[in-house]
């Protein structure tokens, strides 16, 4: 877990993102932005490939930031809205084949506390556990995944460049880098400091979505969120959440109004949708209140707070049941980190026998009750008593959440001397179609990695490392990982013929994509020494 506070950034990005942001600030920027209609083609020259690779150049940024998080729990929630989403803007035709063939479309989380969420081109969606722990329910959270979804199908960050500038592609990355960086300050102070001085209102125009692209994204998003299932009141509630919350404390813990400025008119029009659309079904609850907790625990872990959403839990006894199982969760989880095994093994099984008493019972909600019993017990060093926790599951059992945790135990009863081979070897073999299936899932190929080391794969450990590093933004760490699995295959008798020629053939695919990134920024003249390769080979 990392500290309550932001965590450190690494420095050198930061200061590039500085020096290529006030670099092309000088622009003017228009102060209305002709959008095209939708039909019409948004880029001129920025094409979907080239919008596709800025997305991936952000994300191994991000995925290299201690603040990305990747809680398999929590992830599989967001993912649970994101795919709905996502479905039923394909279904509408809201994403051309060209993009939906592109694009990742991938949800990811951010731990920080700030109230916030962005797209990115390529088809990524950051969400931040501030967020989420500020929604009271899943339309809430739905209506805003659904309106930056909108802002990936509708390409307003390329239009929006376009508009004001013929941006290159490396400008574009700096830019959306900046915004990230000034979104995630929890001091409006020093998010505004990074854009001070002369350029300010310039760079200031370029960072903010504008008026026409916010109520195009509310309107296409609303369709979406509709057409996905989700209660159409979700987007008016949750607007009128953020706007209560701002002016009661504006405190500079809202970094998405400052991109997403909230007008009244944006307010009223979501209030009339709601009204014309009539009362909707709205998601099951307890869930929500779940994940709720499990994010506001793990967005500040400071012992003091912890301290007392253990007390909470041990002390909401007369609360309603939906208050109570949350309050159990938020206890569990909080005990577990807190190293207090015992309590936290006995809220957890508190709250599963509180949620077998709901009506109507929530089957997804009993099946994170199940994983966060597993994962207090894995906590507490009791792998075996783990695993009869996931056998429990009877819901989305081949999940992603229940794959790695039965790998992690499988793991732990090997180093523990108390091997279970049929345990680790269905874990690898898994893991093994998980990631044929995800192939940009780093956690599970470090997963993969450790099961394939511990049953004696060592070419296929060697390989999923590379993998790892490689979907992790560690391009060289890859490529030395893969030299490492050939050296060791060479050198092996017996070792798997198909698993080296594996090998063999992703590094020379990993070789050419640093070839051609090399040459690409030896043209921008900012390249520096790469092992083997030399700017005078690269194509004129």
């Amino acid at each position: 877990m990392t500290p309550s506070h932001p965590p450190r950034r690494p420095r050198r990005p930061r200061a590039l993102v500085l020096a290529l942001a006030l670099a092309f600030a000088v622009q003017a920027v228009p102060a209305q932005v002709r959008l095209p209609s939708l039909g019409e083609s948004a880029v001129e020259d920025i094409t979907v490939g080239a919008e596709r690779r800025v997305g991936d150049q952000i994300m191994r940024q991000i995925r290299a930031d201690p603040a990305y998080l990747d809680d398999p729990v929590l992830l599989e929630y967001v993912d649970s809205i994101f795919q709905p989403l996502l479905a039923a803007s394909r279904q509408r035709g809201d994403i051309p084949p060209d993009i939906d063939r592109q694009f990742g479309w991938e949800a990811f989380l951010v731990r920080e506390r700030s109230v916030n969420a962005f797209a990115l081109p390529g088809g990524f969606v950051g969400v931040h556990l501030g967020l989420i722990a500020l929604t009271t329910s899943t339309d809430e959270l739905a209506s805003v995944v659904a309106h930056e979804l909108a802002h990936v199908t509708q390409r307003h960050i390329a239009r929006g460049s376009i508009a004001a500038q013929r941006n290159t592609m490396l400008s574009m990355a700096a830019l959306l880098l900046g915004v990230i960086a000034a979104a995630r300050s929890n001091n409006a102070d020093v998010a505004n400091a990074a854009i001070a001085g002369s350029q300010a209102a310039s760079i200031q125009g370029q960072l903010n979505f504008s008026r026409d692209m916010e109520r195009e994204a509310d309107r296409m998003g609303y369709g979406t969120l509709t057409a996905a299932g989700f209660a159409p009141q979700g987007m008016a509630q949750m607007f009128e959440r953020l706007d209560s919350a701002t002016r009661l404390n504006d405190s500079g813990g809202f970094p998405y109004l400052r991109s997403h400025p909230l007008t009244t008119e944006r307010i009223s029009e979501a209030r009339s949708r709601a009204l014309f659309a009539g009362a909707g079904a709205g998601a099951p609850p307890l869930r929500h209140a779940l994940m709720q907790q499990r994010a506001r625990v793990m967005m500040d872990t400071d012992p003091q707070t912890l301290h007392r959403l253990v007390d909470q839990g041990t002390a909401a006894a007369d609360a309603p049941l939906r208050e109570r199982l949350a309050a159990a969760y938020a206890g569990a989880l909080s005990a577990s980190l807190l190293r207090e095994h015992a309590a936290a093994d006995r809220l957890a099984s508190q709250a599963l026998a509180l949620a077998a008493r709901a009506e109507p019972r929530e089957p997804q909600a009993e099946r994170d009750l199940q994983l966060l019993l597993a994962q207090v017990r894995l906590a507490a060093g009791q792998p075996a008593s783990a695993l009869q926790a996931l056998d429990t599951i009877t819901v989305d059992t081949r999940g992603r959440a229940p794959l790695l945790m039965r790998a992690q135990a499988a793991l732990d009863l090997h180093r523990a001397g108390q091997p279970a081979p049929q345990a680790l070897r269905a874990a690898t073999e898994a893991l093994q179609t998980w990631v044929a299936d995800h192939p940009r899932d780093a956690g599970a190929w470090m997963q993969l990695a450790a099961t394939s080391d511990a049953s004696g794969f060592k070419l296929r450990a060697v390989r999923a490392e590379a993998e790892a590093r490689y979907v992790s933004g560690d391009l060289v760490g890859a490529i030395d990982r893969l030299r490492a699995g050939q050296a060791a295959a060479r050198g092996s008798a017996g070792q798997d013929f198909i698993e080296a020629s594996v090998i063999d053939a992703r590094l020379r695919e990993l070789r050419a994509q640093q070839r051609r990134a090399f040459c690409e920024a030896a043209a921008e003249g900012a390249v520096g020494p790469v092992e083997g390769l030399d700017p005078r080979d690269c194509p004129r």
